[in-house]
């Protein structure tokens, strides 16, 4: 399960002690550290472990939205319920929640195993994979902007009433976590820390199932990343959306323009949020396999971060955004309950549209990614390395998992700076030998990702390890063949 599952990782770690003692004396001149620090220098962050929260809650209410974003027709689309208003406190206890494993039956999964802050926090796998390996049936929708839905139906089939009936669903789903609720509550109860958790969030220490799906909805409720390209050329501007907006390329606006226009995008993708309230067949199929909502419906998410939610469609079945264009281009099928956008005298339309056109569409498409949405607030608590001393100096840095891990060509290592500093990063083998030194030389303060490719590298385990001003973090990756 990518590694995530520290559980699998922490054995992982403890054989590779084992080979790293035997070879100690050319490890203590690669590395430069005593089998003392190896063993405890180092305390890696995971689900049995409590999470590393901040003294002061991020903001989590208050997030400031646009005009554009603050129109009537928006906000009568935030669905949030009165009797469940985002709170710092309520989403800070959703965010431990959402990315503790103790919620799946063997503590290997979380919600967030299944979806990704660095992929609109959808999976990059066709399908999600469970507690128990199985394979889900649809693809995992992105979660970006989610509160902004009229109806308050969730899942690609609607049959949640509300989000915070749907957060309950895959604890309790048999592929997914495979959890009871009173199982869910007794681990709970039994941690030190969420009983405080849960009082800051409803004012008493009482675990409960609906406070459960209070916090999660409200966390993911809070998942508002209003700043890609195409808000900022919107708050600059002003005026209605379709009109060309200023700092996009020429063949950006060309895209938006299909897009508002020609291309009937905004039909199904209304407005700056590019949403819609009701479900609807867009063609897949020309005979229902899926039913979705029914006669092959589903619903309409978002475009927001699509650049990041690939693979697209409730299936999953297209890898990349031209696909996606050229299947709504030409490859529209008919279908008895076919959405009437999408019918053009009787037929499933057919746009034509050039090479060009095609590219300025998804041009366009990419300009709605906002990188904030893998901001710390909501980020894995459990999911970070530190030094051992850190009343004798504060973190410099907080190293998050690589993703992918396992992997097979490509994984990218991501770590934030909290001032500048020095960045060293190596990778070697089990044997201590120097494979490949990624990256080398002085870093600003915030976010930073290092790719590793592994085209010619053999399968196995691999220590990465990176020095910030000579201070060490050590994370441990799989390379599959």
């Amino acid at each position: 399960m990518a590694l995530r599952n520290w559980h699998r990782a922490s054995i992982i770690e403890f054989t590779l002690l084992k080979i790293l003692h035997l070879r100690m004396r050319r490890l203590l001149t690669i590395f430069g550290l005593a089998s003392v620090i190896l063993l405890a220098a180092f305390a890696v962050r995971s689900g049995g472990d409590e999470p590393v929260l901040p003294d002061t809650p991020y903001n989590y209410a208050d997030i400031g939205l646009p005009p554009h974003l603050s129109t009537p027709g928006i906000e009568e689309a935030d669905n949030t319920p009165s009797n469940n208003a985002i709170t710092d406190a309520g989403a800070t206890l959703g965010r431990v929640l959402f990315y503790d494993r103790r919620l799946s039956a063997n503590e290997t999964v979380s919600c967030g195993s299944c979806h990704f802050a660095e992929n609109g926090f959808s999976d990059p796998r066709q399908f999600s994979i469970g507690f128990e390996g199985g394979a889900t049936p649809r693809n995992s929708m992105g979660l970006s902007f989610t509160r902004y839905y009229l109806t308050g139906k969730y899942f690609w089939d609607e049959r949640a009433a509300s989000l915070e009936a749907q957060t309950l669903m895959p604890i309790q789903d048999p592929v997914e976590m495979g959890m009871t609720l009173p199982a869910v509550l007794d681990r709970l109860e039994a941690t030190t820390f969420y009983p405080g958790l849960f009082a800051d969030a409803f004012g008493t220490q009482e675990i409960t199932s609906d406070r459960i799906s209070l916090a999660l909805s409200q966390f993911l409720r809070s998942m508002v990343a209003p700043n890609s390209r195409y808000d900022q050329g919107r708050a600059a501007q002003g005026g209605p959306a379709g009109v060309p907006v200023p700092g996009l390329t020429t063949q950006e606006n060309e895209g938006l323009q299909i897009f508002f226009g020609e291309g009937r995008c905004n039909q199904c993708h209304e407005g700056d949020l590019q949403i819609i309230d009701f479900p609807r067949n867009n063609g897949l199929d020309p005979i229902t396999t899926d039913p979705g909502v029914g006669d092959g419906r589903f619903k309409v998410t978002s475009l927001r971060n699509v650049e990041l939610t690939a693979p697209y469609m409730h299936d999953g079945r297209f890898e990349t955004l031209e696909d996606v264009v050229e299947f709504y281009n030409s490859g529209i099928q008919p279908h008895p309950a076919l959405d009437r956008i999408l019918i053009d005298a009787g037929q499933p339309v057919r746009f034509n549209f050039s090479e060009d056109q095609r590219a300025a569409l998804v041009a366009f498409l990419r300009t709605l990614t906002d990188d904030s949405i893998t901001d710390v607030r909501w980020s894995d608590p459990f999911d970070i390395v530190t030094d051992s001393e850190p009343t004798e100096a504060p973190d410099l840095v907080a190293l998050r998992a690589a993703f992918p891990n396992p992997f097979r060509t490509q994984t990218a290592l991501r770590f934030e700076l909290t001032e500048v500093a020095n960045v060293k990063v190596t990778v070697y083998d089990l044997a201590g030998r120097l494979i490949a030194t990624l990256s080398d030389g002085s870093r600003a303060a915030g976010f930073h990702e290092v790719l590793w490719d592994v085209h010619a590298i053999p399968g196995g385990v691999y220590v990465v390890r990176l020095e910030a001003d000579g201070r060490p973090y050590i994370r441990m990756l799989t390379v599959l063949r």
